[in-house]
């Protein structure tokens, strides 16, 4: 009896550990600084973002962001929703692949639906910091006339990590028109 007890004890808490490689944790929250620089406006506000590992090696997440155009009162809102598989490469490095539903909405009417997908490294470099890069690609579909061309995109960032919980998180997204999204802020791990 004691010893299936500990057997269901361990089957219970499986969904709750997830792989990756030493010194990198999926589950996470974090706030953030957001800062869009695109030709055609600028915008800036707060985002949310959060992570939670499941199962070895697949994770759930999802972003929220609001910002407001500079010189007018326009609003955009922008979320993402999706699932990821992270495998060990190498002792403190992991592969990682990416895909989200996603949505951007300007609150006059216009709000596109659509996806992404992305791939790329996270290495820890020690307890202290770590980076990633990722490489994705992101279409919407066309709505009121407009359709906006999919788009290519890189992303970087790196976390410095005060201590076992908490850090300071920076990221830039840039795709091939130079359009730019920057966010910064801490980061609580668990």
């Amino acid at each position: 009896m004691k010893n299936s007890l500990i057997a269901l004890a361990l089957a219970a808490a499986l969904p709750f550990t997830a792989s990756a490689a030493e010194n990198l944790s999926y589950n996470y929250a974090e706030a953030d600084y957001a800062k869009t620089d695109i030709d055609a406006f600028k915008a800036d506000g707060w985002g949310v973002k959060g992570s939670y590992g499941f199962l070895p090696n697949f994770h759930a997440f999802g972003e929220y962001s609001r910002q407001e155009i500079d010189n007018t009162n326009i609003k955009l809102d922008q979320w993402k929703i999706g699932a990821g598989y992270n495998v060990e490469i190498a002792p403190t490095t992991d592969f990682v692949a990416r895909v989200a539903y996603q949505k951007r909405d300007q609150k006059h009417g216009l709000d596109f639906n659509g996806y992404s997908a992305e791939a790329g490294i996270r290495t820890a470099f020690g307890a202290h910091a770590e980076v990633y890069g990722m490489v994705g690609y992101e279409d919407f579909s066309k709505k009121h006339g407009i359709n906006p061309e999919g788009q290519w995109y890189g992303r970087l960032g790196g976390q410095v990590k005060l201590n076992q919980n908490w850090g300071l998180n920076g990221e830039l997204k840039m795709n091939r028109d130079g359009d730019k999204e920057y966010t910064v802020g801490p980061r609580f791990s668990w």
